[in-house]
């Protein structure tokens, strides 16, 4: 009998040492994967961490790992199921939380990276990453005073951060605070010409509508420094401005090229495309904007446009009215819908919104002219 079988003492302790062995050699795949990982052996990493997740499916720690090193060669997407995946498991972990509001960010998913990087600033408001990245997430929206109310007392405190000043100067620039934009202007100048100052100086130049100075600061921000974030886009804007739509039509792609998501030169180049009909790649630059601002009224506006254009009447007609339903005084909006009402053959639909638009021409014209009195 004793050949046949063991006694139930000594059986126990075999089954224990064969889980405690395998116990071990699991978390030697742990450690496989992290010294992999550290080293920058990405792939071999990826491969002993989902190894190591077959055998321990619900670990935090390695789901995050595994998302940090997809992030690391740009596998967005992946990293950001594995973070999600990770935080079901453990819910506020906040490394992990600023990881996937980061992977969001560098996806274009910049409703969902504010979101999360707005529950990671709320709950360390001192950590300067997710603050950064917050008010650069709001800067993408045009949340401008958001981000002046963000970093305004931040500036402050770090008076010497550059980082934080332009970020701060954009904000004031574009929200037409222009007195306060130029203190932060003249902090960044003490340093001397740099491309920030040029770029802030330019696009209050371009809120001012005097294009010709914008252009040439924004075309010596562009010399000082090509890879300045939005630089292309702004120099766009003021080629257009005045009266080059080839070359702002090349500075957009620079600028897309450097940041696929640059809400702004994807709407200025779709419209340079559409002018030129070429109607699938404006479609492409406006559905990148949209994935910045998914509820944007002017990029919504586009491709209706495009739609109807298209003859895609139907469709076209349903994007416009739900856009004068949020916006009644959009101009543009009610003539597309009454064009598409027209081509459906809603005559009585149509002739109300041609309506709608002779009544807003008005008020418009009125208030123009009031204020030609008051001058």
């Amino acid at each position: 009998m004793l050949g046949r079988a063991l006694c139930p003492t000594l059986a126990l302790l075999i089954c224990a040492f064969s889980a405690n062995a395998q116990s071990d050699a699991t978390e030697e795949i742990l450690k496989q994967a992290i010294s992999q990982h550290q080293a920058g052996d990405i792939d071999n990493a990826i491969q002993s961490y989902r190894k190591y997740l077959d055998a321990r499916p619900e670990s935090p720690m390695a789901l995050s790992n595994l998302g940090a090193a997809y992030a690391r060669i740009a596998r967005y997407e992946d990293a950001i199921a594995q973070y999600r995946h990770a935080l079901k498991l453990q819910p506020g972990n906040a490394p992990v939380e600023l990881n996937l509001g980061l992977a969001y960010y560098k996806t274009g998913q910049t409703e969902r990276a504010t979101a999360m990087l707005e529950k990671v600033h709320r709950a360390a408001p001192d950590q300067l990453q997710p603050t950064l990245l917050l008010a650069d997430c709001w800067l993408a929206m045009g949340k401008n005073k958001n981000v002046v109310d963000l970093l305004t007392a931040l500036s402050g405190q770090r008076p010497d951060d550059l980082a934080i000043a332009y970020l701060l100067g954009t904000a004031l620039v574009r929200d037409n605070q222009i007195s306060r934009g130029q203190i932060v202007i003249d902090r960044i100048l003490r340093d001397g010409d740099s491309a920030e100052a040029r770029l802030l100086l330019g696009t209050t130049k371009l809120n001012a509508k005097d294009y010709p100075a914008a252009l040439a600061d924004i075309s010596k921000a562009v010399e000082l420094n090509p890879t300045l974030p939005d630089v292309y886009s702004y120099y766009g804007h003021a080629l257009v401005a005045t009266g080059d739509p080839a070359g702002a039509t090349e500075a957009y792609r620079k600028a897309l090229a450097a940041n696929p998501n640059d809400f702004q030169a994807n709407m200025q180049l779709a419209v340079l495309l559409k002018e030129d009909e070429k109607i699938d790649e404006a479609l492409a630059c406006l559905r990148r904007a949209l994935q910045v601002r998914p509820r944007d009224l002017g990029a919504r506006y586009q491709v209706a446009a495009i739609d109807l254009h298209a003859e895609r009447v139907e469709v076209a007609s349903r994007a416009l009215e739900s856009i004068v339903k949020e916006a009644p005084g959009f101009t543009e909006a009610h003539v597309a819908l009454a064009t598409a009402y027209y081509r459906l053959k809603r005559k009585d639909d149509g002739d109300r919104q041609r309506a709608i638009v002779q009544r807003l021409n008005r008020d418009a014209q009125a208030k123009q002219q009031q204020g030609l009195n008051v001058k």
